[in-house]
């Protein structure tokens, strides 16, 4: 007859974890079996919408593609590319300097426009003095299109319930820095109203980016996007998918308003990652702009400084949303700052 004798030992291990070990003991050799039960749980895939998944993510680009070349600027060539984001084409503009190339490249910066209906925005067209004054000097500039906007593949999400616009300019950052005049150590962001918002997301993700400048920008975090902030002027315009707009009502619904989970929404705010950013600020803001309060500018200028953040703020008196009024002035120390930090 088989003897059987059943032996539990408990140990601790390191981690302070329980393990079990049970021994049979028969004619055979023993056997041991072992089983931890303080398993550790696995790591929560971050919201779509948080900072950490655009960190988590990978962003190649692709080389770029000369679609058509357009009529020259003043000491500039001006072409309509194409690069790939996510599996989409995109399109942009880009501009390059005419003249001898810096032995290291020249300097690049992004250009992130702000919202205009998808259905109605031209690559050619809107911001032709914004993206004319980086490239009469010096500067290679690219200005993606965002998904869904003009000959843009893919459906145009927003600039506040998706990371899709901010995805597709890191991945034109990506293909900027693989065209061969460009140096890689020396590429800037600017971005006006939306497309600030998408600048400073997209330098707290990508340690490369060497300086920011934002323009009227929605630079405040999502409590302050959903608390302080409603255009009145802003109509949703047909072209946009149903439910864009919808997004504050969406979140706080499935997660609770910022009020009940703080926590959830600091995840979302490029605000929280600010002693991350990639480089200096500078920004600039009207005192009657009636579309992005001139106080989202302030605020972001204090907490840059909170974290010993190099932060330059520039208010313009009873100047509008597009800083008309002062358009000279600002574009001087827009150029300024980036000769000096690129």
């Amino acid at each position: 007859m088989i003897k059987k004798v059943l032996v539990f030992m408990m140990v601790i291990v390191s981690g302070g974890a329980l393990v079990y070990f049970s021994a049979q003991q028969n004619n055979n050799p023993a056997q041991t079996i072992l089983r931890q039960f303080s398993q550790p749980s696995p790591t929560p895939t971050p919201h779509p919408l948080s900072v950490q998944s655009l960190r988590d993510m990978e962003f190649p680009g692709s080389e770029l593609v000369i679609e058509e070349t357009l009529s020259p600027g003043n000491n500039y060539s001006r072409y309509y590319v194409s690069y790939m984001s996510e599996g989409l084409k995109q399109y942009a503009l880009l501009t390059i300097p005419i003249g001898e190339k810096p032995t290291s490249g020249w300097p690049a910066i992004v250009f992130n426009h702000g919202y205009i209906p998808p259905g109605e925005y031209k690559t050619t067209e809107r911001y032709v003095a914004y993206t004319d004054g980086f490239s009469r000097n010096g500067y290679i500039l690219i200005r993606p299109d965002y998904r869904g906007h003009d000959r843009s593949e893919g459906e145009a999400a927003g600039g506040y319930g998706s990371n899709a616009y901010t995805i597709d300019v890191l991945n034109a950052l990506a293909s900027l820095r693989k065209h061969p005049d460009v140096d890689v150590n020396r590429i800037g962001m600017w971005g006006h109203s939306m497309g600030g918002f998408i600048t400073l997301r997209s330098m707290v993700v990508d340690n490369n980016i060497k300086a920011g400048v934002i323009w009227a920008g929605v630079v405040v975090s999502y409590p302050d996007l959903i608390n302080n902030w409603r255009r009145r002027t802003f109509v949703p315009p047909p072209s946009l998918p149903t439910g864009v707009t919808r997004w504050r009502d969406r979140l706080s619904t499935e997660f609770g308003t910022p009020q009940e989970n703080p926590d959830f929404w600091k995840l979302l705010s490029s605000n929280s990652y600010l002693s991350d950013i990639s480089g200096p600020i500078q920004l600039h803001h009207g005192t009657a702009d009636d579309s992005v309060p001139v106080a989202f500018s302030e605020q972001l200028d204090k907490e840059l400084k909170t974290v010993n953040k190099l932060s330059d703020l520039h208010i313009y008196p009873q100047d509008d949303h597009n800083i008309g009024l002062y358009f000279g002035i600002a574009m001087e120390r827009s150029i300024a700052f980036f000769d000096e930090h690129l």
